[in-house]
């Protein structure tokens, strides 16, 4: 069984930074791309950043410039780096990942836990 485990976020003041990480446990086949969303209180959930297996990256406007998506050398891993913080980027980050997983290779997309990242004097 695949899952995708965050850690990283926290209370940061505005313009701080914050390294979110994320890392999929189990038998892995292969990876389409990972990424992050995030799900601000009363608001729906939108997409933050996404990178494919050949590195293309993506970005939510009201991010680009601050945040950074890069994967691990194991290819199994996802970080965001989070620059110049501001309120508004207060939420739940989710990272996200489009896999085949063994033993039965089917392609799906997965989610994990969630983390909370404040931004807040």
């Amino acid at each position: 069984q695949v899952q995708l485990v965050e850690s990283g976020g926290g209370l940061v003041q505005p313009g701080g930074s914050l390294r979110l990480s994320c890392a999929a446990s189990g038998s892995v086949f292969s990876i389409y791309y990972m990424g992050w969303y995030r799900q601000a209180p009363g608001k729906q959930r939108e997409l933050v950043a996404t990178i494919t297996n050949g590195n293309s990256t993506d970005y939510a406007d009201s991010v680009k410039g601050r945040f950074t998506i890069s994967r691990g050398n194991a290819k199994s891993a996802v970080y965001l780096q989070m620059n110049s913080l501001k309120p508004e980027d207060t939420a739940v980050y989710y990272c996200n990942a489009d896999l085949v997983a063994e033993p039965y290779r089917r392609r799906s997309i997965y989610w994990g836990q969630g983390t909370q990242v404040t931004v807040s004097t």
